[in-house]
């Protein structure tokens, strides 16, 4: 399983030194792995613009591709021309293209764009193909979706507009991975759809993360975190052991990477891709 083409992680932009020195930290561990790329998150409406910028630079300087998350919501055309023209110039090639949440006080100021797929189109139109373009995919469905078959339609749309690649929600239950690929593929999709992994090491954190999500945590896994109560130390030696099987099951049944939500730690991270032989 060791190669550089199956790893790759995301970090978000830390909000103050503390967070920003830990980042630092954990950025230079993992990329000790050779990961193939990282990804940056973006704030709601933007809200972590300018911590996003400069923290792909932070990366980027550390000898890292960085792929910046890119979301169109309350975002107008020229705010994204504006946005897209200062990766070009610093050398970025790579982009997470998310419609993105409504941050809060905006009204119904939604922006120009309100798809995913606009936003790939846009790039796409105006920046041709110097970006390698990845998209979300949702197996166990966006939490605002209607229904399975609409998820699904909204997912084959973003790739028809000419996205490259997809990065999953994480999930606990690989069958939904699957499933979501099997029937991807039955549209006509054909690009990689590499499943997103989230480190177990907090579970009042990933609890509430998964509410938020719509990301399941399987009724066993549950109450055997429940069982650990306030003991740390065995709750992240169980998350280690759950996300390692995890893992490997989905790599050998032909996934075509793993993509890790760092959480701007490195200790999980490095556990399970030594435990697989991935990265370096």
């Amino acid at each position: 399983m060791s190669s550089q083409s199956l790893l790759s992680l995301e970090y978000f932009p830390p909000r103050d030194i503390a967070a920003q020195e830990r980042l630092v930290r954990s950025a230079k561990r993992l990329a000790a792995l050779n990961p193939a790329y990282v990804s940056v998150t973006f704030g709601a409406g933007g809200s972590t613009r300018s911590g996003t910028v400069d923290t792909v630079q932070m990366l980027r300087n550390l000898g890292t591709d960085v792929a910046p998350h890119l979301s169109c919501m309350g975002a107008t055309r020229d705010d994204l021309r504006a946005i897209l023209d200062d990766y070009v110039a610093r050398g970025v090639r790579r982009l997470v293209a998310l419609r993105g949440d409504m941050p809060s006080g905006m009204g119904g100021d939604t922006g120009d764009l309100h798809y995913a797929s606009e936003l790939v189109r846009f790039v796409r139109e105006h920046y041709g193909d110097t970006f390698h373009i990845e998209v979300a995919a949702y197996p166990e469905m966006h939490p605002q979706a209607e229904n399975a078959a609409q998820d699904l339609q909204r997912f084959v749309n973003k790739v028809r507009a000419g996205a490259d690649g997809a990065i999953t929600q994480y999930f606990f239950n690989p069958d939904a991975y699957f499933d979501f690929v099997d029937r991807a593929r039955a549209k006509g999709v054909d690009i990689p759809i590499t499943p997103g992994i989230m480190p177990v090491t907090n579970y009042t954190q990933l609890a509430r993360f998964s509410s938020m999500c719509g990301a399941e945590i399987p009724r066993w896994m549950r109450l055997r975190l429940q069982d650990f109560g306030d003991d740390k130390a065995s709750i992240r030696a169980y998350g280690v052991d759950v996300v390692t099987r995890l893992t490997a099951r989905l790599l050998e049944q032909g996934a075509p990477g793993v993509h890790f939500y760092t959480l701007n730690h490195a200790d999980a991270v490095v556990q399970v891709c030594e435990n697989l032989g991935l990265g370096a």
